[in-house]
């Protein structure tokens, strides 16, 4: 990536439940980013920045990257597709969406704001944005057994048809996960523990080669950044050329204190205003011993890739 600039875009990633909605907006507290929420998510019930829905979830953009650069580069300059958004309006709760959409991004223009996309389901396709569009890119990392018990808690079943049906996303998984997802998405029923196992393997090993190829993109552990949010967040304001003021410092504050409470509603996973320090090992309130187990074993591999001391620190968890 060339040197950041004030019109940089910023894309935050990683993960779906690694903490991504949570940066997108802390890194918008300073007021000179336009927090632009998941353009590949394809169960949005209201207005998108997209004239159409991709085909698959965590869509690979790159083969079809002709298709689909228009509508992206008109996210970048922040130019609401208000037209096509009129066209599909269904009812006035729609409408009203819209309306805003429009007035804020057109603010965010005037007051030229830069783009931050937060999507994790574009993880497959950021090399594509960050290269097409020069990017500043923030990946979050987060422990397997917290990933694994927010999909246990919120039930978010998975098909992985998704990701066998698309050819470019499964060559760029190791042969391992790639024949699991085979198998996988050809079962009929698949046990929650064990989907989100092979989603947080089949991520984050691609994760890993985005560490090893882009030493100028961020890599941030969510464990750390919950511990320790002022200082983690003034290091990512630094490193995406935000300036980093009292704003920001006030809502991330807010944010993240000891007040807010440990756990969001599973009816609003998105609600962000939490105490962080607590999320960190929140999971040993929404796992089983034997749970625990099955989640060490089966990340030990690819999460020894993030977690250098993995043995001896899932081991002492494991024995609770």
């Amino acid at each position: 990536m060339a040197s950041i600039s004030m019109r940089t875009p910023i894309l935050v990633t990683g993960a779906h439940r690694s903490g991504t909605t949570w940066v997108g907006k802390m890194l918008c507290a300073g007021r000179e980013a336009y927090y632009i929420h998941e353009p590949f998510n394809i169960n949005h019930k209201s207005p998108t920045w997209l004239l159409e829905t991709f085909p698959y979830w965590f869509y690979c953009i790159e083969e079809h990257r002709s298709k689909y650069e228009f509508q992206f580069q008109r996210i970048m300059e922040i130019r609401y597709p208000f037209v096509d958004a009129i066209r599909r309006i269904r009812s006035l709760d729609y409408l009203k969406i819209v309306c805003k959409d429009v007035i804020f991004s057109l603010h965010a223009r005037c007051h030229r704001k830069r783009p931050l996309i937060k999507d994790p389901i574009a993880i497959f396709s950021a090399e594509w944005l960050a290269k097409r569009f020069n990017m500043c890119v923030i990946v979050m990392i987060r422990h397997p057994l917290g990933f694994v018990s927010s999909i246990k808690r919120l039930n978010w079943q998975f098909d992985f048809s998704n990701w066998s049906n698309q050819k470019t996303l499964m060559k760029m998984l190791p042969p391992l996960f790639r024949d699991q997802v085979f198998r996988y998405a050809k079962a009929n029923e698949i046990d929650i523990i064990d989907q989100a196992i092979l989603m947080w393997n089949a991520i984050y090993s691609v994760v890993y080669q985005y560490w090893q190829q882009h030493p100028d993109w961020k890599f941030v552990k969510h464990e750390q950044l919950a511990s320790d949010p002022l200082n983690g967040f003034q290091e990512l304001y630094n490193h995406c050329g935000l300036t980093w003021n009292e704003k920001a410092r006030a809502v991330i504050t807010a944010y993240s204190c000891g007040r807010n409470p440990r756990d969001a509603p599973v009816e609003s996973p998105n609600v962000i205003k939490r105490y962080s320090k607590s999320i960190i090992d929140i999971w040993r309130e929404r796992l089983s011993k034997e749970e625990i187990e099955r989640v060490v074993e089966g990340t030990q591999v690819v999460a020894s890739l993030f977690y250098q001391d993995v043995d001896d620190h899932l081991a002492k968890i494991a024995a609770g």
